[in-house]
């Protein structure tokens, strides 16, 4: 199983010998694997990923501890490895980056969002009911439910579809086709549409194996050190080739102040 999270941007197109093939892009930050779960420990086998950032002061400190020196994520995900067959958790460690070229064009995935709310809306909308007639003394009733109870029990039974709250809930959408990879920018194209709203979180995750990018296995804190000791290094570089310069300049001068003095003396005499 293969799995990765990314952010939805917006639909476009995409050409492909002469056809037009809609496709909804995909915004891929890097995804850290923050916690390895398996059956000893915790029950169960599972892989969490996080991924995007955000400013320190929104992370509890719980969160914090949780994500050690990896970053300041955003949107946390945990993946149930339970139904898997193989153990893919055994090479994985916190900390591992998953890559982008895990999937590649032409794999069929299932995506996971929350869909958009509609707020409260009637059956029509909510259930796609047909609605009464215009006709046979139906006045202003064309959008109503009609009759929601039996005579019999005198109460709605549970489950009754009728009016109420649309939209916000966890929609799977399953055998969408990877269009296309770009991994340079970080968009993966899938073809169709893909449940929720624009900048929301996506979980996307099908049949194969995992891709660790191995370029970026130091911290960030790791990679902030390093860039601060190479700093160091060219300052002190710097400085010590400033003595060297200033002593160059200081023989030079002389040697071209010579010439002058000598000329005056001849005007002189």
């Amino acid at each position: 199983m293969k799995f990765i999270l990314g952010k939805k941007l917006s639909m476009t197109q995409i050409w492909r010998n002469d056809v037009v093939v809609p496709v909804t892009r995909i915004q891929v930050e890097p995804c850290i694997v923050t916690q390895v779960k398996t059956v000893a420990r915790d029950g169960y086998r599972a892989i969490q990923v996080a991924t995007g950032s955000r400013k320190v002061k929104n992370i509890a400190k719980p969160q914090r501890g949780h994500f050690g020196d990896w970053g300041n994520f955003q949107y946390l995900r945990e993946f149930n490895l339970d139904q898997e067959k193989g153990q893919p958790e055994a090479s994985l460690q916190a900390g591992q980056q998953i890559a982008l070229s895990t999937f590649v064009p032409g794999d069929r995935v299932q995506v996971t969002s929350t869909s958009k709310g509609r707020g409260f809306q009637g059956g029509v909308k909510r259930h796609g009911f047909h609605g009464q007639g215009r006709t046979h003394g139906v006045k202003d009733q064309q959008r109503m439910p009609g009759s929601v109870g039996a005579t019999g029990p005198a109460h709605i039974f549970k489950g009754t579809r009728m009016a109420g709250r649309m939209g916000g809930e966890q929609v799977t959408i399953k055998n969408l086709e990877v269009v296309e990879i770009d991994e340079q920018n970080g968009f993966l194209y899938l073809k169709g549409a893909v449940p929720g709203w624009r900048t929301g979180w996506v979980s996307v995750y099908g049949e194969g194996d995992l891709v660790i990018a191995q370029a970026n296995s130091e911290t960030p804190a790791e990679v902030e050190q390093s860039v601060e000791e190479a700093v160091e290094e060219t300052a002190a570089s710097v400085e010590m080739e400033q003595p060297v310069e200033e002593a160059v300049e200081e023989t030079a001068a002389p040697a071209e102040e010579a010439p002058v003095e000598e000329s005056t003396e001849q005007s002189a005499s």
